[in-house]
């Protein structure tokens, strides 16, 4: 391997603002920001805005919006092409 071209591989919290969660993994990102874990020790913390703690599939609180009818249209082209047959 070459020396000096991978990036550092270390300890990171991954904290989600939305719900309250934080995960402490390895990860090759940094952060300026800090955060002291349950264990006592420093890690720089990388704030994500959704993760699995708030992500609508894992969670199974999922919205289906119907925006502008599209519903409605789709049942409209669907009868009149049974009427045509």
């Amino acid at each position: 391997m070459r020396k000096d071209i991978h990036p550092e591989y270390g300890y990171v919290i991954f904290r989600d603002t939305s719900a309250d969660f934080a995960i402490l993994t390895r990860s090759t990102m940094k952060s300026d920001q800090k955060m002291v874990w349950s264990d006592g020790k420093e890690y720089p913390l990388v704030t994500v805005e959704i993760s699995s703690a708030s992500h609508p599939f894992y969670t199974g609180k999922q919205r289906i919006l119907d925006t502008g009818g599209r519903i409605a249209k789709f049942e409209e082209r669907a009868k009149k092409q049974q009427t045509k047959k």
